[in-house]
């Protein structure tokens, strides 16, 4: 039986730094461009919260920068890889 994509992510390791790698400006107030954001992860890691404010969990990050990409610096203020040896660590494809 294949596995499907949440199966495969389930088996990534993370070493979680204690430091963000990721800084969001929570409070940015383009409506649309959060809610491509938090469509657009694919570890679903942004979220929108009751008061429309982005909500973001960095622990489970892929690291694949579509979040960066996607907001041009408007909501991801800072993106950089997590320190050596830190993140996640993928075990299948």
């Amino acid at each position: 039986m294949a596995m499907t994509i949440e199966d495969k992510l389930g088996l990534n390791r993370f070493n979680v730094d204690s430091t963000p790698h990721i800084q969001i400006d929570g409070e940015y107030a383009d409506q649309t461009l959060k809610e491509r954001l938090v469509m657009a992860c694919p570890a679903k890691l942004y979220r929108l919260r009751e008061d429309n404010t982005v909500e973001f969990s960095y622990e489970g990050c892929l690291e694949c920068g579509t979040c960066r990409v996607l907001t041009g610096g408007r909501i991801v203020k800072s993106w950089d890889h997590p320190m050596g040896g830190m993140g996640v660590a993928f075990k299948k494809g």
